[in-house]
């Protein structure tokens, strides 16, 4: 790709259509591509800023399961939702498609019978996790278990959200079926897998060598432990009735394994756009004078570093994304974002509690971006920053600047005189701001860039209080003419600079101002403000002024504390009706095959680099063995030694993170959800008491 490409094409990851979107999202994702989106527009860039309702994967058959009604009626029913709050939140999507549209099915079979004509697939037969009692293989999603990596107990059959570790479902340690619950068997099937193993050293070359420096550091990290660990095929088709048919003879009952579809949903909505506009939807694919960029959550790196890569370098003809500024997580009140126990802030419903207040939001989002690490998101946070930045800083600026010139001057544009060296240095200032907001951006900060955009509002704040106009308009109206004059050059490029950030606030400033939205060819744009001596001619009329913001009140903030609490007390079930279900019935015989001692813990550390295993070294009578248990989130290691624990002792050595674990000890949780060991009866029984 050239340095200056002639086109950008900014695809944002496809939401999952079994909900809403809410702020993590936003965060993540969609807040951050559209600032960039229009930053590169107002540059005057060719852009294709694409996304679409990914309205496949095993969620949404989960969902209408729940909901009893058929998997289109959910996509039906939450890609309106998504897609009108994204128009309404000011997504300036070029396309929101999906991939329940023909276009796409066209696309993404016409993809996989490329691969598979030119051989690029193994086809094989293997053994896949079946659930009996449901008469079905089981997707990804619909196996949950402990993951191999860290011990998280939930993790699902293709991804532990813990870890973020990417397996195969029968890697999974207790699997069981997220259907009956059943612990599924295993029964062969026919399926085709991309042979990631044979990208190896391309990826090696294109990540670890060509993007070593300009990748940020979490997805460099994620791609590099990925490759390191050794690639392997990875099926792109699944046992399921929900999806994009396999286009070919023989795999009658089976679909694209959503990872496989949903990211070429990118190039079909592409291809939908271009008919729609009357363009040629190649070049923004395959041209090496395109910037390609995936905004995405870190959830998603793998997917979008890896296996989709891998799939465009098999079919040939289709640039590398030049970039993936993947973000972490964002938290809500300090509990991780969760769709299913209703712990989120809706778009939709945000958008109907606080009406035209959306550049609130987008700034709140942005100042507290999870760029690097997780972040949380407070309402108490929310409120201060509107309070004390966007009120007291951008908005009272403004409002002086505009309310003093329609005092003053009837709101016509004073002539200025002679400018003082503040005056010069204030104005000097000024033009060097879009380098540096520009700057930022292009390199994916934006928080940074954002933080600079304030600091223009804090410069027209501090030149205001210093000069005093409403002081030297009794004594000196020349000087308040020159410093009414560069204020208002101030207010004008704030009108440009905040649109990226700010968009609602950007046209309602430009209203004020009277001067041309950015669509307008006359439109005052991005370089004009560091090379044009004007910005607001002299003799120019400004509307109105009008209030940029409003102060948020206690009360307000009450309603969303009390709607969150609402949900937690929603989902705290109590604990008899917490009880799973009976399992299967076992025989007598099976159940003496379980050997369970009493031991005592002798040494316990915590693992490095994980957050929930802890090393244990346990006196069990018999011997002393090393097991590893996923505790440490409920205990430390002083807690623990000496104390007396159940452990099942001929459990088969299982290796977690490089340490062999030869046994495990007995848990269950409480009726508040914590953690508790499943302890002996009594002290007096020794180490190596067998458990009847």
């Amino acid at each position: 790709m050239s340095q200056d490409p002639k086109r950008y094409t900014i695809t944002a990851a496809l939401p999952y259509t079994n909900g809403p979107v809410h702020i993590g999202h936003l965060a993540g994702v969609y807040v951050p591509a559209d600032i960039y989106a229009r930053f590169q527009r107002l540059q005057g860039k060719d852009v294709a800023f694409v996304c679409g309702s990914d309205e496949h994967g095993v969620p949404i058959t989960i969902k209408a399961k729940k909901e009893g009604i058929t998997p289109q009626q959910v996509v039906d029913k939450y890609h309106a939702i998504i897609k009108q709050s994204f128009e309404d939140f000011g997504i300036t999507f070029d396309n929101y498609s999906r991939t329940s549209a023909k276009i796409h099915h066209d696309t993404a079979s016409a993809f996989f019978k490329k691969l598979y004509e030119d051989g690029k697939f193994n086809e094989e037969v293997t053994e896949q996790l079946y659930d009996a009692e449901a008469n079905q293989f089981l997707a990804d999603r619909f196996i949950v278990g402990t993951c191999p990596k860290c011990g998280f107990e939930e993790s699902y059959g293709d991804q532990c959200e813990n870890c973020g570790t990417s397996h195969n479902a029968t890697d999974l340690i207790n699997p069981k079926s997220a259907i009956s619950g059943n612990a599924p068997e295993l029964k062969k099937t026919k399926h085709w897998f991309l042979p990631l193993d044979k990208y190896e050293p391309f990826l090696k070359q294109w990540i670890l060598k060509d993007h070593k420096k300009d990748w940020k550091t979490n997805v460099y990290g994620q791609c590099k432990s990925w490759i390191d660990d050794g690639l392997r095929p990875r099926a792109v088709t699944r046992d399921l009735d929900w999806g994009i048919p396999v286009p070919v003879a023989g795999a009658e009952g089976k679909v694209l394994y959503v990872w496989f579809d949903a990211p070429i949903g990118y190039i079909s909505a592409t291809k939908e756009w271009a008919t729609q506009e009357g363009k040629d939807w190649e070049p923004y694919w395959k041209s090496e004078d395109t910037k390609l960029l995936h905004f995405i959550g870190k959830d998603n790196i793998v997917f979008h570093c890896i296996i989709f890569p891998s799939m465009l370098k098999a079919e040939g003809s289709y640039i590398m994304p030049d970039n993936v500024p993947a973000n972490e997580f964002l938290n809500l009140e300090g509990n991780k974002i969760s769709t299913s126990k209703n712990w989120a802030v809706w778009l939709h419903e945000y958008l109907e509690d606080f009406p035209n207040q959306q550049d609130v939001l987008r700034y709140v989002l942005t100042a507290n971006a999870p760029e690097t690490k997780d972040n949380d998101f407070t309402w108490a946070d929310f409120q201060q920053r509107n309070n004390s930045e966007l009120v007291a800083i951008f908005g009272n600026f403004i409002n002086r600047v505009t309310v003093l010139t329609h005092k003053y001057y009837n709101g016509v544009v004073p002539e200025p005189s002679n400018y003082s060296e503040v005056d010069l240095q204030t104005l000097k200032e000024l033009k060097a701001y879009p380098a540096v907001i520009e700057s930022s951006i292009q390199r994916y900060r934006f928080r940074e860039a954002q933080t600079e955009l304030m600091n223009v509002a804090r410069l027209g704040n501090k030149y205001l209080a210093d000069e005093e106009p409403w002081k030297t308009i009794k004594t000196d109206e020349a000087r308040t003419q020159t410093v009414m004059y560069v204020a208002l050059q101030i207010a004008t490029a704030l009108a440009v600079l905040s649109e990226p950030f700010l968009p609602f606030t950007s046209s309602k400033l430009k209203h004020i101002l009277n001067t041309p939205s950015s669509a307008d060819k006359n439109a005052l744009n991005w370089q004009g403000i560091s090379s044009e001596e004007t910005l607001l001619a002299a003799g120019h009329t400004i509307n109105t002024s009008e209030l940029l913001f409003s102060k948020i009140e206690d009360e307000q903030m009450q309603q969303q504390l009390d709607k969150l609490e609402a949900s937690k007390k929603a989902n705290a079930t109590p604990a008899a009706q917490k009880v799973e279900k009976q399992k299967d019935m076992i025989q007598f015989d099976d159940f003496t095959k379980l050997d369970m001692r009493v031991g005592t813990v002798l040494e316990a550390e915590k693992m490095a680099k994980t957050k929930k295993l802890m090393v244990l070294k346990v006196d069990t009578g018999l011997d002393v063995r090393t097991i590893v248990s996923g505790i440490a989130e409920s205990f430390t290691p002083e807690e623990i030694i000496g104390k007396q624990v159940t452990v099942l002792v001929n459990l088969a050595p299982r290796a977690l993170r490089g340490v062999e674990s030869q046994g495990m000890i007995l848990m269950t949780e409480n009726a508040e959800g914590k953690l508790v060991f499943v302890n002996p009866d009594s002290s007096d029984v020794g180490n190596g008491a067998t458990i009847n």
